[in-house]
């Protein structure tokens, strides 16, 4: 099994990184009273080896998108967890690989740009949305945390 406080990915913890389709976000906000709620949801993403970039995209959503909880739960609290799994019936196949980190979100920029371009390459279906006011966030991993029943992982 890999040493799960790594810091660096394997090769084959790499490619399932940048391979996979979605991930789970977690973020959480902290009340008046320092109390926090942790609110996870599936996101499209990209892994570039050394951040991970998720567009706020223009699917039909009930809130505008500075206002969905993931938003205001990383401007109030930047630390957030991603989890990318893969499961199988043959539990000798499972594996993840969780990356903790700060998030913030970019709108313009270097990175903006290349984060959309690498987001339309991935998925076919950006290619035909407009993203130009779409806001992204970008985790910068402070912390890899792998795990799969496959040595070689």
């Amino acid at each position: 099994m890999p040493d799960l406080s790594s810091h660096k990915l394997s090769p084959a913890q790499d490619r399932f990184l940048r391979s996979a389709r979605v991930a789970h976000l977690a973020t959480a906000n902290v009340d008046a009273h320092g109390n926090s709620q942790p609110y996870v949801v599936p996101v499209c993403y990209v892994f570039d080896g050394e951040s991970i970039f998720s567009v706020l995209d223009a699917k039909p959503k009930s809130t505008p998108l500075r206002q969905l909880r993931r938003v205001r739960n990383i401007l109030a609290n930047p630390r957030v967890s991603l989890t990318v799994d893969h499961y199988e019936e043959d539990w000798a196949c499972l594996r993840y690989v969780m990356v903790l980190g700060d998030a913030e979100l970019i709108q313009e920029g270097p990175d903006w740009t290349r984060s959309i371009k690498m987001l339309r390459e991935k998925y076919p279906q950006y290619r035909e949305m407009d993203l130009a006011e779409s806001p992204v966030i970008k985790i910068a991993p402070a912390r890899f945390i792998p795990w799969s029943f496959e040595p070689e992982f």
